[in-house]
């Protein structure tokens, strides 16, 4: 995807290597979308838990992950053996992850709100720790293939094309299994598809990178004072990984907002699939344009550029209420060609910033950074729902347990709005940080 002809050999990575690693996505991308999506859904139209307390309910599970990730990344900084340091960690984290998505939307069905929502914290509380022992070594492993930034863009593209396919796959078809299947059945199924989905991606990248070089160990960062004494040296990395928390909130809030606004603004919960695959499949197309964009006129402008688009066509989703459903899928669409860009250029510049700070300091970096990498983009992707579902009590929005409810027009005004302006201010607030060019490649 990538002319690498500049490249010494020993740095460039075969296509072999690059569709192996990427095949991970397939794990990251489904776990990543799906409870955004349809776990808020499931709390306030299935369990009949009250709106606010069911975005606390999302949140907070993946509160414990900006806490546990760092640790994540220190243990497998510190593992060796014949795998290295990160491939065991695909396996393991990823196997149980599955099993823990499958019983996420398999709960006991005792009647009780509070004891279902309860089953749900507890189960995503184990979802989550499995994934961070899986996406952490995951984030962490580019740094370690190659020391080119060009191949580590490339393979970024890679990875960012299959995680579009990937979030097609379960964001477009969780929900419609979900409703083939109707109630809590289809949630059950659903799960267990998506869990699936999950344990192929994760087998697939332990095999694919089977013959990645095993990197020789460096001295680590030993605990929580030294992780906080790292990111505070690397002003790159604070800088890097600020701004794309902030837009991880946005794009969390849209994730969560996009069956409500299908349902409740559109009028109609068909439109829901075709929404979610008019943003998530313009990455199929344009990531060769933005990767061709990077090399011409470099990433920080990329990633600017890109901000303006997806803010731009999120704005459009505002007038969903007077404008044609089509039309705001066109708009869902432009705003997904910058969300492609969203995801390409800060994960293809944190290896640089890893890599960097590893030759400026001669200590390995890749799994503590992934780690508060992976925990700044779990807390934005959580905040999103638990922003939204605020949003839509304050909206009055009226929860059930299963049965169609009609809503106050201001809870369809809290639906736009959660949908629409909250992922586009979120992203155009990372702006400021983005200008600072001296920090980019």
């Amino acid at each position: 995807m990538t002319n690498t002809s500049h490249v010494p050999v020993g740095d460039r990575l075969t296509g072999r290597l690059r569709f192996g690693y990427s095949l991970g996505s397939l794990a990251t991308g489904a776990f990543g979308t799906v409870p955004g999506l349809l776990l808020l859904p499931y709390l306030t139209d299935t369990l009949g838990v009250p709106a606010s307390v069911a975005g606390l309910l999302v949140l907070l599970p993946k509160a414990w992950d900006v806490v546990f990730n760092p640790v994540a990344g220190r243990i497998s900084d510190r593992t060796t053996g014949r795998l290295g340091a990160r491939r065991p960690y695909l396996i393991y984290g990823g196997v149980a992850l599955a099993i823990c998505f499958a019983a996420l939307f398999a709960g006991p069905d005792t009647g009780s709100a509070t004891v279902d929502a309860l089953y749900v914290a507890v189960v995503f509380l184990l979802c989550a720790t499995a994934f961070a022992f899986f996406q952490v070594p995951y984030n962490a492993l580019p740094a370690e293939l190659t020391t080119s930034p060009t191949e580590r863009t490339s393979l970024t593209a890679w990875r960012i094309a299959v995680l579009a396919v990937a979030i097609l796959i379960s964001g477009a078809g969780a929900p419609a299994v979900r409703d083939a299947f109707g109630g809590l059945a289809g949630y059950r199924v659903m799960g267990i598809g998506v869990g699936v989905l999950i344990l192929l991606g994760s087998v697939a990248v332990f095999v694919g990178t089977a013959r990645a070089r095993v990197v020789p160990p460096l001295p680590s960062v030993a605990g929580w004072r030294e992780t906080v004494a790292a990111v505070r040296d690397c002003r790159p990395f604070r800088v890097l990984l600020t701004a794309f928390v902030i837009q991880a909130v946005g794009i969390g809030t849209l994730l969560a907002g996009v069956d409500y606004l299908a349902r409740v603004a559109l009028g109609d919960k068909s439109w829901q699939p075709l929404l979610f695959a008019a943003f998530v499949a313009p990455a199929l197309l344009v990531m060769p344009v933005w990767q061709r964009f990077a090399a011409r006129h470099g990433k920080r402008l990329g990633y600017v550029v890109s901000t303006f688009v997806f803010a731009v066509g999120m704005c459009g989703a505002l007038f969903a209420r007077v404008l044609p459903p089509v039309a705001i899928v066109v708009f869902v669409a432009a705003a997904g060609v910058g969300y492609a860009g969203l995801q390409v250029f800060p994960l293809s510049l944190l290896p640089d910033v890893i890599s960097a700070e590893e030759k400026r300091t001669g200590q390995v970096r890749a799994g503590v950074f992934a780690g508060v990498w992976t925990a700044g983009e779990t807390l934005g992707l959580a905040l999103g729902p638990g922003l939204y579902g605020l949003v839509l009590s304050l909206g009055g929005y009226v929860s059930s347990a299963g049965e169609e409810v009609a809503q106050p027009s201001s809870a369809v005004t809290a639906v736009v709005v959660g949908v629409g302006l909250i992922p586009a201010v979120f992203a155009l607030a990372a702006l400021p940080l983005l200008r600072r060019k001296e920090l980019f490649a």
